[in-house]
C-alpha cells in the first residue's frame, strides 16, 4: 500500500523550512503526522524575493537533503508558499446570468461570476498573476444569500472576490528555483494563508481575527472573519530592523544584538530601560501599520479573537502588551501548532526539540502539507485556493527552460 506523503517547502527570507508529513500513520484526527524536517540559512533572497537563483537553490539543496535524511525517504514533489513585499491582495465584485432555463445557479455560473470580477481589475493587476480567487460574499438577484448559492435558484448571481495576487516574475524565479533544486511543484500557496491553517483555530477564524507574522525582513497579516479570509497584507518591515536597532543603540555587533533580542543573551551588562525603548519604539512602528490597515478596511477594533503573532520575531517578551495596547484588541503569541501534532524530537540540527515543545516557525511548512492532503469538501477558500494554484503552476512551467 503507497504510503500518503506530503512535503511543504517554506521559502523565507531568513530561513528555509521543509517540513515532510504522512497522513494515517498514527495520525492526530485529520492531522498529517510529522515524519521529516529540514532547515538551512536562506541565502539569494531579500524581502522575501530572489535576488541570486543559484543562492536559493543550493539552499534549498541543503534544507531538502535534511529533510530526506530525517524522515528516512526521497522527496520527489512538494507544495510551497510565497511571501514576501510582492504579495497584495484586490478586491472586485462580479456577475452572471444563470445559464440554466429551471434558473438553477451552478459551478459554471459561479466561475463566470468570477472571470467577471477578474476582468474588472484587469488593469490593476498588470505584471501580476493571481494566485487565490475567493468569493467572499453572494447576491441571488440583489439579496444576500449565506453560504454556497450552488443549488439556489435566481436569474442573476453576484459576488464580491477577495484576489491574492504577486509579481509574475517573483512566482517565476521561485517554482524556477524548486524545480531546479530536483522538486516537482505541486501547488503553490500564500504564505500567510498557509500558517494559518496551524496556528488558528476555527472559533478565532469565525470570531475575527488577525494572524501577524514578524519574520526577518517583512511582516505579513491575514485577516479572518466568518471563517474565511477577508484581507492580506505584507510590510516591508521585521525582526532584522528591531536587530539593527539594538545595535545601533546600544553600540555592539550585529550577533550580539540578536541574541539580546531574543533573551538568548543577558540583558544586566546593557541599560535595560534603553533597551526596552528600543525594541518598543520599532515595535510600535509595526502594529501603527497593523492598526492603519485595520482601520481601511473597517476592522480596527472589531476582531473578538484578536491578534494572534508568530514568526521569528514573536519570541520578544513585551509583544503581547504592545500588540494590546496599540490595537485595542486581545493579543496572545502562538504556542505552536493548532491540534496535538508535534516535530521529531531531536530531528531540527540546531532546533531542539524535545517532548511536545511545538515551533510555530514551522507553520507554514506544516501549513503547505495539510493544504495539499486537503479536498475539496474543506472549505471554499481551500478549494479555489488549490484550484487556482495548481493552474499557476502549469502556466509558469511553459516558460521555463
Amino acid at each position: 500500500m503507497a504510503r500518503n506523503i506530503t512535503t511543504g517547502i517554506d521559502i523565507g527570507t531568513y530561513q528555509i523550512k521543509v517540513v515532510v508529513t504522512e497522513y494515517g500513520k498514527n495520525g492526530n484526527g485529520n492531522m498529517p503526522k510529522i515524519i521529516g524536517t529540514g532547515f538551512a540559512q536562506s541565502k539569494g533572497l531579500r524581502h522575501g524575493y530572489i535576488i541570486n537563483q543559484n543562492d536559493t537553490v543550493r539552499s534549498i539543496t541543503t534544507a531538502v537533503a535534511q529533510a530526506e535524511k530525517s524522515a528516512g525517504i526521497k522527496i520527489k514533489k512538494a507544495f510551497i508558499s510565497i511571501g514576501g513585499v510582492g504579495l497584495e491582495e484586490v478586491h472586485s465584485k462580479g456577475g452572471a446570468v444563470v445559464a440554466r432555463a429551471d434558473s438553477e445557479i451552478t459551478d459554471l455560473d459561479i466561475e463566470k461570476a468570477i472571470k467577471d470580477s477578474e476582468k474588472r481589475v484587469a488593469q490593476k493587476i498588470a505584471n501580476r498573476k493571481i494566485l487565490h480567487e475567493i468569493p467572499l460574499q453572494y447576491k441571488i438577484d440583489g439579496q444576500k444569500v449565506l453560504g454556497k448559492p450552488q443549488g439556489m435558484r435566481g436569474s442573476k448571481i453576484e459576488l464580491d472576490v477577495l484576489f491574492v495576487t504577486c509579481l509574475e516574475q517573483h512566482l517565476n524565479d521561485l517554482i524556477s528555483s524548486v524545480e531546479d533544486a530536483g522538486i516537482v511543484v505541486e501547488d503553490v500557496m500564500a504564505s500567510p494563508l498557509a500558517g494559518s491553517f496551524v496556528t488558528l483555530s476555527r472559533a478565532q477564524k469565525v470570531a475575527g481575527s488577525v494572524l501577524a507574522n514578524i519574520g526577518a525582513e517583512t511582516v505579513s497579516i491575514v485577516v479572518f472573519e466568518n471563517n474565511m479570509p477577508v484581507s492580506l497584507k505584507v510590510f516591508s518591515i521585521g525582526g532584522t530592523d528591531i536587530t539593527n536597532d539594538i545595535a545601533l543603540g546600544l553600540k555592539i555587533p550585529l550577533d550580539q544584538a540578536e541574541r539580546v533580542k531574543t533573551g538568548a543573551l543577558s540583558g544586566a551588562e546593557f541599560p535595560q530601560k534603553k533597551l526596552d525603548e528600543i525594541i518598543s519604539a520599532r515595535l510600535s512602528d509595526i502594529f501603527e501599520l497593523i492598526e492603519s490597515h485595520l482601520k481601511k478596511i473597517g476592522k480596527n477594533g472589531l476582531l473578538p479573537a484578536g491578534i494572534i503573532i508568530t514568526g521569528g520575531g514573536s519570541g520578544i517578551a513585551t509583544i503581547e502588551d504592545l500588540a494590546r495596547a496599540a490595537l485595542k484588541l486581545p493579543s496572545k503569541t502562538s504556542s505552536g501548532f493548532v491540534g496535538d501534532n508535534v516535530l521529531p524530537a531531536g530531528r531540527q540540527g540546531s532546533v531542539v526539540v524535545q517532548g511536545n515543545v511545538r515551533d510555530s516557525s514551522w507553520a507554514v511548512a506544516y501549513g503547505l502539507c495539510i493544504w495539499g492532503l486537503s479536498t475539496e469538501e474543506d472549505g471554499v477558500g481551500v478549494k479555489l485556493a488549490k484550484q487556482t494554484g495548481g493552474s499557476i503552476v502549469q502556466w509558469v512551467k511553459q516558460f521555463l527552460p
